[in-house]
C-alpha cells in the first residue's frame, strides 16, 4: 500500500531530524541561513523571476492585531492532530521561525493520506480559509516525495490559492489577514512554499 511505504520513509526521515533537532514536538527552529541568499539568488537570476508570482505584499500585512500579527488564535480542533500551542505560537507571534523539520511527518497526516479527498485542502489555521490545494500538476507521490526530502509541506505556484496568499520581500510567505505560513525558497523547478503543517491546519471556515 502507498500510505504504508510513505509512513515507512517518513519513519526513517523522522528519525534522522530527531537526532539534530530533539524530542520536543514544540520546538522551533530557525530556516537555514541560506534561505535569503538562495532566495533573493534566484529571484534576480532565474526564470521564475519573471513569471507573476509570487504575488507579493508589503510589510503592513503583518502589523500587531488582536492576537499576534492576526484577529484572534487558531481554532482548538485543528486538523491531523497539529498542537494548538505549537501553532498558535508560529501562526500569531513569529516571523522567522518553524516547525521543526519532519514535524508533519509525526502528525496524523500520512497515515490518514488514504482516506482524504483528493486534491487535499489546507487551510488557515486561524480563519479556515481556503490557501493550499494539493497536488495539482503532479502526483500525490510527487508532492509527499518532495515534501519529505525538504522536511515541510512543499507547494507550487499552482496549488497557491493567491486570493489568501502573499509573499514578503524577504520570502516569508504569510495569509492575507496576518498567519506566517512559512517561506518561498526557490529551487531548480521554480517557487517553492514550504509551510508549516501547523497554519495550515484549520477547519474550513463555516459559510
Amino acid at each position: 500500500m502507498k500510505v504504508f511505504n510513505y509512513v515507512l520513509v517518513a519513519a526513517a526521515t523522522a528519525s534522522t531530524a530527531s537526532a539534530f533537532m530533539g524530542p520536543s514536538a514544540a520546538k522551533s527552529v530557525r530556516p537555514s541561513s541560506q534561505a535569503v541568499p538562495r532566495n533573493l539568488f534566484n529571484k534576480l537570476f532565474s526564470s521564475s523571476a519573471d513569471t507573476k508570482y509570487p504575488i507579493m505584499a508589503e510589510e503592513a500585512v503583518m502589523s500587531q492585531k488582536a492576537h499576534g500579527t492576526s484577529e484572534k488564535p487558531v481554532m482548538k480542533n485543528l486538523r491531523w492532530g497539529c498542537d494548538y500551542d505549537t501553532a498558535d505560537r508560529i501562526c500569531n507571534f513569529n516571523r522567522h521561525y518553524a516547525e521543526y523539520a519532519g514535524y508533519w511527518q509525526t502528525t496524523e497526516f500520512l497515515k490518514n493520506l488514504d482516506n482524504e479527498e483528493k486534491p487535499i485542502k489546507f487551510y488557515d489555521s486561524v480563519t479556515g480559509k481556503l490557501l493550499f490545494t494539493a497536488p495539482i500538476g503532479r502526483s500525490m507521490e510527487d508532492f509527499v516525495k518532495e515534501s519529505l526530502s525538504h522536511g515541510w509541506p512543499s507547494f507550487r505556484d499552482a496549488e497557491v490559492n493567491w486570493d489568501y496568499v502573499r509573499c514578503l520581500r524577504d520570502g516569508e510567505c504569510v495569509s492575507t489577514t496576518g498567519t506566517h505560513l512559512g517561506h518561498n525558497l526557490p529551487d531548480a523547478s521554480g517557487n517553492r512554499y514550504c509551510i508549516n503543517l501547523v497554519s495550515v491546519a484549520g477547519e474550513p471556515e463555516e459559510d
